[in-house]
């Protein structure tokens, strides 16, 4: 198809979703509630609507009363009965696919449903939606010109009772409309591929010789794709191989800490970065506007939110509150309810607001993945804005860390310990930790009570990893591919000890 047709539909396409996207922005509030009323009404004659007698719900209220907040282990027994076959638990149509997600290292898996409409209605529509905001915002950009490089996860699907389970990458791909298929690389065959090591060559082998024009991924793993293209063909930086690269599109995890190392990658003052915040339950939120580290809450994807704050999280105080409530600066657990199924289900992450004019977001972290051992409510969000000061003053850069607490034992008091694997270490490791500990008080003040004279907490411990420590460790535990993280912070120094051990062994 010759270009100036594809940047044709491309723009009419823009146009006309631009539109239904000022809609909710207007009347966000209406949105949501037109979406609630709607989910009910379809999945009124379900098991579960049946049992919490849908069609009667008429208000908000009603909703919150007749339905309870769920986590994947309380309807972990309904979507097993929907994985053999079982139709009209949860949600009429049938659900076929089953996006496999565990989210960090952890051995228990998640099968999320994934039903026809939340692949057409949310997943693919958010990916159109990406587009266009970006083509709205860069008016010049020649994204079809070429081909987008994705890295996905590294699973094969896997069907079982006549239904398919495996990442969420690899079943968007697997149903990949043909116009997705047309602009992207690598091809599905190399997508799919299984082992994450030979697949990688694979794809640096494909991608080199395309016209490559935007990346789409998480930043630790497309980081680790880079260096190999730039191995594999002896260049300085990727802008000699794709000279029309314009744009980056991440999520899955923080993008501040790598940011410094991509800047070397791609030398071009123009070059865009966007990010986007979706799981295996939806997709949420995309960054509208460049240069921007806010993300606008998309409410039209068949995905009705409810917010918890982590001050009452999981506490006899806890409170659950809708779009209309919520206030700037609070850090929210979020509730969702779906378009594949999830009643109010509680999908883990922790987000605040930014904006309620439009509703724009920042992701802050996990609801499991924080430190509050000692009453210092460490999250995600205070841990990187502190790295990312101490790394700009001491000239290094960071390749993957964790956290875990160093528990009080007889008088000794607590501490935080850190294993951090570097690709360019600080000159003085202690000047570094000095600056660490400086910047995690100023972001988080129960951190900075804590610390005040050591009352609580010790200075914190920092080791520094071998190279590829947190690479081997993935591998140990069968989770290399593209939507594997590593868990930054825990209660817990279940994942810091199996790397400090491992941190002892030589390859």
């Amino acid at each position: 198809m010759p270009i100036p047709i594809v940047n044709s539909i491309a723009s009419w396409f823009l146009k006309k979703r631009i539109h239904q996207i000022e809609l909710f922005l207007k009347y966000p509030i209406d949105v949501q509630e037109e979406l609630l009323k709607s989910l009910l009404q379809i999945a009124k004659n379900t098991e579960l609507g049946k049992k919490y007698d849908f069609d009667s719900i008429k208000t908000y209220q009603e909703f919150t009363e007749r339905i309870p907040i769920t986590t994947y282990e309380e309807i972990e027994p309904l979507i097993e009965r929907s994985r053999k076959g079982e139709n009209n638990i949860f949600w009429p149509t049938p659900i076929k696919w089953f996006a496999k997600s565990s989210g960090t290292t952890t051995s228990k898996s998640k099968f999320i449903p994934v039903s026809n409409e939340s692949l057409e209605d949310c997943h693919y529509a958010a990916s159109k939606d990406l587009l266009c905001l970006y083509l709205n915002n860069n008016p010049d950009s020649q994204l079809f010109v070429g081909k987008s490089l994705r890295l996905g996860g590294s699973k094969e699907l896997y069907e079982e009772n006549g239904t398919v389970f495996g990442d969420l990458s690899a079943i968007l791909i697997d149903n990949m409309p043909f116009w997705a298929e047309y602009s992207s690389t690598p091809s599905s065959e190399i997508s799919l591929m299984p082992d994450w090591e030979t697949k990688m060559q694979a794809i640096v082998d494909e991608t080199i010789h395309e016209n490559v024009t935007s990346l789409l991924g998480v930043p630790s793993w497309v980081l680790v794709l880079l260096n190999q293209v730039l191995e594999s063909t002896g260049k300085n930086n990727l802008l000699e191989i794709w000279p029309n690269l314009e744009v980056y599109f991440h999520g899955g995890v923080s993008f501040d800490p790598y940011f410094e190392q991509y800047k070397k990658l791609l030398p071009k003052e123009s070059f865009k970065y966007y990010e986007i915040y979706n799981a295996s339950e939806g997709f949420f939120a995309i960054q509208d506007k460049n240069n921007s580290k806010d993300l606008l809450l998309m409410l039209d994807y068949g995905i009705f939110y409810e917010f918890i704050p982590m001050s009452s999280y999981r506490s006899s105080e806890e409170k659950i509150i809708p779009l209309s409530d919520v206030e700037l600066g609070e850090n929210y657990a979020i509730v969702i309810t779906t378009n594949a199924g999830l009643w109010r289900y509680k999908i883990g992450d922790t987000i605040r607001f930014t904006s309620t004019n439009p509703y724009r977001i920042r992701v802050t972290g996990r609801t499991k993945h924080h430190i509050n051992v000692f009453g210092e409510e460490l999250i995600i969000e205070n841990a990187e804005k502190a790295l990312v000061k101490a790394t700009k003053l001491t000239n290094c850069e960071i390749i993957d860390y964790t956290v875990a607490p160093i528990f009080m034992e007889g008088k000794e008091k607590g501490a935080h310990e850190w294993i951090i694997e570097f690709k360019d270490q600080p000159d003085d490791l202690n000047t570094f930790s000095i600056l660490l500990d400086k910047f995690l008080q100023e972001a988080n003040s129960d951190y900075e009570a804590k610390r005040f004279n050591n009352i609580t907490l010790n200075f914190p411990k920092i080791n520094i990893a071998r190279t590829h420590l947190f690479y081997d460790w993935l591998k140990l535990n069968n989770k290399l591919g593209g939507q594997h993280k590593v868990p930054r912070l825990s209660n817990t120094r279940e994942y810091l000890d199996e790397l400090l051990n491992l941190n002892k062994k030589i390859n």
